[in-house]
């Protein structure tokens, strides 16, 4: 139990650490965010397999569900910005001009 847990925190965290020291091109910064989200499901579908709890067995596909959402808008809003600026570096957007 320990050293899964201990593995999925780990595995959270670089995703977090990437998302907040790599801060370049919008693409890193999505797989870092779909990252953190595997890790999360792996965990909480182990989390219920330990337990043995039927009632909440629906909550690990929601949150795939929610992931899968995330991971659409992004790749929408990636698509969308290479049209427009030409390139997903973050540096080259500003909000300020419309």
């Amino acid at each position: 139990m320990a050293v899964t847990h201990s593995a999925f925190t780990i595995a959270f965290l670089t995703g977090l650490s990437g998302l907040a020291f790599n801060r370049t091109h919008l693409l890193s910064a999505l797989l870092c965010l779909e990252a953190m989200m595997l890790s999360l499901f792996l965990g909480l579908s182990l989390w219920m397999l330990q337990l043995d709890i039927s009632f909440f067995a629906t909550t690990p596909i929601l949150l795939l569900a929610f992931s899968v959402c995330e991971a659409s808008a992004g790749l929408a809003l990636l698509v969308a910005t290479m049209r427009t600026h030409g390139s997903d570096r973050l540096n080259n957007l500003n909000l300020l001009q419309c």
